[in-house]
């Protein structure tokens, strides 16, 4: 999945409007214009099609964290820690776990606990067990580490959908 599909079915699965969806990226460090973020929506042939970044889409969900769950305890109202969307693997290229990164963002944001998460994906028939799961959360380096799969990402954003939209 691109930044721009992570960007847009989030959008339409928590029922944001364009103006929440640039407030929220300005609050989690990056200003973006209306019709920059149109452009992010915008089919790959239209004309002012533009790529979303990964900084843009790290703003997003930092940003969505510190609305939801306000700022930091430590008296900052910084975004918290980047998780692997932004790392010099992925800006190289390289193979990142950058959906793990999405998912452990939408799980703080949302304050979503394993038994929500697996509820989520039994909306959609997905069937994931407790250590599948929490194999999805580890740290890249990790023997147990599980790459999150773009159908996965698929799936659970769907899920959300039906849970915050009840579609």
């Amino acid at each position: 999945m691109t930044n721009n599909d992570i960007l847009k079915r989030l959008r339409f699965a928590l029922d944001m409007s364009d103006f929440s969806l640039t407030e929220i990226v300005k609050l989690g460090g990056k200003e973006i214009s209306e019709s920059e973020l149109i452009s992010y929506f915008k089919k790959e042939d239209e004309d002012d099609y533009k790529n979303c970044s990964n900084f843009v889409l790290t703003s997003f969900l930092d940003g969505l964290i510190l609305k939801k769950r306000g700022p930091r305890k430590n008296g900052g109202n910084e975004p918290p820690e980047s998780i692997g969307i932004n790392t010099p693997a992925a800006s190289r290229g390289k193979s990142s776990p950058r959906n793990n990164s999405v998912m452990k963002k939408l799980r703080i944001a949302l304050e979503l606990k394993e038994t929500d998460i697996i509820e989520i994906f039994k909306k959609v028939d997905f069937r994931i067990s407790k250590s599948e799961l929490s194999a999805l959360f580890r740290r890249s380096d990790h023997k147990n580490f599980r790459e999150c799969g773009d159908q996965m990402l698929r799936n659970f954003i769907q899920g959300l959908t039906k849970t915050y939209r009840d579609v």
